[in-house]
This record gives C-alpha cells, structure tokens and sequence, in this order.
C-alpha cells in the first residue's frame, strides 16, 4: 500500500507509471533527464488532472532533501523484452550498449539505495530479456554489499501471473506469456528494502 507515502519515479518521463502511483494515492517525484519527454508527461498530468513533482535531471545525480518511502527505478535499457513491437531493436543495440546500459544501471541502483529510507523499498524493473540487465544487476547490488535485501514478490500479488515468479522471489515475464491475448512484452522487476545503518 503507497497511499500517503513519498514515492519518487525515476527514469519517469513520459508518465504512465508516475499516473499509475498518484492514482494509488502516493505523493510523486518524477525525474527524468530529457525536457522533451518530461513536455509529455506534464501533457499527461494536465490531461488526467493529477499533480506530482516534476524535476529535469540526471536520476543517478538528483537528491530528495529528505529521504523517500519508496523508489520506482524503471531503467533504461536495451528494450529487448519489447522485440515483438519494436523488431527494429535487434539491428539498433549491440554488446557495447548492454555493457554501457549495465553500468549505468549499477549507478542507478547505487543512488536509489541512497535516496530511500530505512525500511523503504525500492522497485527495480527493465523491459529487456537480457539476465545482465536483470537478475545479474540485482546480483551485483548484493555482491557490492549494498544495505538491500529482496523482498520476494508472492504469488497472492500477482494471481494471473504465479508463473512468472521467480525461484528469487523476483518477476521475469516473457513474450509467450498470455499469447491467447496477443502475448506480452519480457519484462524483468525486483522488489528490495533498505536495510537499517
């Protein structure tokens, strides 16, 4: 439940998920770095009639003034979870882009652990299908002793989706999934607390 808390949206622009947390009732940050897409997410603010916090800057260099309740990090990545939309992606995005993607999403991770509070959580989550921008990001967030644990996803959350759960408590969504529906796009998301000092 995030009705109340403090919630900030990082990578936010262009604003669906940002909606999605005003709706449950949390009090929105979103940050993004492009003032072009932020344009978008002000139109999408206005058009539904909800107010958040609207900041332009670089997530791994932005601080709250007081630490948050909770963080949504939807990071960039190679949107290779998106393949069956967007077949142009294979011949866009190439190791050299995983490995700069991967780096930035350590910072990322590093500096949503910062902003949050003890016993505040944070939701890491990609639209790639590749494990370096998944599951072994999470991995090397745990190995750099970062003040994190997962927080395992049960399957009561997500009833139509049990079988997405992971054996880590961590969800992985794949493009055969619901393909009686049109199928959905890979999508990888973690859930993790900060650990008090």
């Amino acid at each position: 439940d995030i009705e109340g808390k403090s919630i900030v949206d990082l990578c936010a622009a262009p604003g669906g998920k940002t909606m999605q947390l005003i709706a449950a009732g949390a009090h929105v940050t979103a940050i993004d770095r492009s003032k072009k897409r932020l344009k978008t997410l002000h139109r999408n603010l206005y058009r539904t009639h909800q107010k958040a916090e609207v900041i332009t800057a670089k997530a791994e260099a932005w601080k709250p003034v007081e630490l948050v309740d909770g963080i949504l990090l939807d990071a960039p990545c190679s949107a290779t979870g998106t393949l069956r939309r967007n077949p142009d992606i294979m011949f866009q995005k190439g190791p050299e882009d995983i490995t700069s993607l991967t780096s930035l999403q350590d910072t990322l991770i590093d500096a949503a652990v910062d902003m949050v509070k003890p016993g505040g959580l944070i939701v890491y989550c990609t639209c790639s299908l590749q494990d370096e921008e998944g599951p072994a990001r999470i991995a090397a967030a745990l190995s750099r002793n970062l003040p994190i644990e997962i927080v395992p996803i049960e399957k009561g959350e997500l009833p139509d989706l049990s079988h997405a759960i992971t054996p880590e408590g961590t969800l992985r969504t794949l493009p055969g999934y619901w393909a009686e529906h049109g199928g959905m796009d890979g999508f990888y998301a973690a859930r993790l607390r900060k650990l008090p000092a």
